[in-house]
């Protein structure tokens, strides 16, 4: 590798970058080629510059995710031009409009030895706080790449899982008083769930089904670049604000909207995620551990940002929250048992949930025509839930429906019709009468007051589709007691 600085004196304008500039004078040696420097480098598109002392100069590489804390991990290495050794102690703002504009930190400093080094292949060994073991620049075709070759020096590190799966609350009513401090009271909120993973830097959103969000949320991308390389699964819910409070229907739009979509409605229609639980960290399972203890561990996180924040968390008086939910018009409170772990994919009663009315994931297995002002879209649509014998009617829901709602489920509703009805007990003949019948594919929410003695809703209202579920994972029938 040929080691000057023309190339970083052309890319830069030394009246407009707080960079150091060196003169045009020969590079010469002046350590022993052991100085190392991790930058943080939040640009256009965020990165971790890795820059080893080599014959008088920083030679760099841009690793776009960060060095793999991993053994065996492969990641991009991008070769950049070589650094002045004056870099090794540089951080600062680069001004907009410059080259590598953005915040510069050092991320980690300290010594390297050298293993090997030539034009194909630099092997180092890095003894810092934040990096220390065996890594090698290679060489793959016209790109580097860089691999850690040795073991990680924590034994109980454990690999970042691609998919975690929800822990679930059940209905229930608020803990005894005398039992109060052995519980946390977190506001229920009126959104989506959305399950964060975080790696280099790099967020990946997915719904409770399992489906990636990502692209539904750009506004949300920065959490990703806020824990930069911090590792971490995250749990949380995803809200619309419509006169200060979350709505479900405001929401509705965010949750449908494509890729390009999405981009303009993040200006104009932004969303918040609040962030309630910590699954993974930095090699370490979290759901083992307490409830008590996870929201330590995620308070220490410090996420904050203008389309993210923690979703507060009060020890005891739950009766207060209980009332606060109410004055704010909340849809109701999820009291968490501190000792409890976290459960994946499971409904446990150390999370209840308290509400006033009650909510619950249904099918849409056909629609009755509207009349009057209704004329031309429907009037109610017919809801079931999954049992034993199949798809079984539980009523029909003909209020909370907008104008666009109305005009919108139509359409998707009449490219989905059969001659059938998909419900397995007998529908009433008063409402079958005239009813038209679809595929038993969609999914919505909506909430009720009780279950009526044949068990019907009782005043249900309409929320919203649940584009984020699969009708496989709507409750069952026979256990509405359970799952409401």
């Amino acid at each position: 590798m040929e080691r000057k600085l023309d190339e970083y004196r052309r890319k830069r304008r030394a009246d407009r970058t707080p960079e150091p500039f060196p003169g045009s004078e020969a590079v010469e040696p002046r350590g022993a080629d052991d100085t190392y420097v991790i930058h943080e480098h939040h640009a256009r598109q965020l990165h971790w510059d890795v820059r080893l002392e080599r014959g008088g100069v920083l030679v760099s590489w841009a690793v776009p995710k960060g060095l793999p804390p991993a053994p065996g991990t492969v990641r991009l290495a991008v070769r950049t031009e070589d650094h002045p050794m004056e870099y090794a102690t540089f951080s600062g703002e680069i001004p907009k409009g410059e080259y590598g504009a953005g915040s510069m930190t050092i991320w980690d400093s300290g010594r390297y030895e050298t293993l090997k080094w030539s034009d194909r292949e630099v092997s180092v060994v890095f003894h810092g706080e934040r990096v220390s073991g065996k890594y090698v620049f290679f060489r793959s075709g016209e790109e580097w790449q860089v691999i850690r070759s040795d073991p990680a020096s924590d034994p109980d590190w454990a690999a970042l899982p691609e998919r975690v799966e929800p822990m679930l609350a059940v209905s229930g009513s608020l803990p005894a008083a005398e039992r109060d401090d052995d519980w946390a009271y977190e506001f229920k909120w009126d959104g989506v769930r959305a399950l964060a993973r975080i790696e280099g830097g790099r967020l990946g959103l997915f719904a409770r089904s399992g489906n990636d969000i990502t692209a539904t949320y750009p506004e949300l991308r920065g959490v990703g670049e806020q824990l930069g390389s911090t590792q971490a699964w995250l749990d949380g819910e995803i809200v619309a604000l419509h006169g200060g409070r979350p709505s479900f229907k405001a929401l509705q739009a965010r949750m449908h909207a494509g890729e390009q979509r999405a981009k303009q409605l993040a200006k104009h229609q932004p969303v918040t995620y609040l962030i309630f639980d910590l699954l993974h960290l930095e090699g370490h399972a979290c759901t083992v551990l307490p409830y008590e203890r996870r929201r330590e561990l995620l308070e220490k996180l410090e996420l904050g940002g203008s389309n993210w924040q923690l979703s507060p968390s009060f020890t005891g008086e739950g009766a207060a929250v209980v009332a606060a939910a109410g004055e704010q018009q909340l849809e109701g409170v999820i009291a968490k048992r501190l000792a409890s772990t976290y459960q994946q994919g499971q409904r446990s009663a150390d999370w209840l949930k308290i509400t006033e009315l009650r909510t619950l994931d249904v099918i849409v297995g056909g629609w009755r025509p509207g009349e009057g002002k209704r004329a031309g879209t429907f009037g109610s649509l017919m809801l079931g839930a999954p049992s034993a014998e199949g798809l079984r009617y539980v009523g029909q829901v003909g209020t909370g429906f907008t104008e666009g709602m109305l005009r919108d489920l139509l359409a998707t509703l009449s490219r989905s019709e059969q001659d059938s009805s998909p419900f397995g007990n007998e529908v009433p003949k008063e409402r079958a009468k005239g009813a038209r019948w679809v595929a038993p594919t969609l999914v919505a929410e909506v909430v009720f007051k009780d279950w009526t003695e044949e068990g019907r809703l009782r005043a249900p209202a309409w929320r919203g589709l649940r584009p984020d579920l699969d009708p496989a994972e709507v409750p069952h029938w026979e256990d509405r007691g359970d799952h409401t």
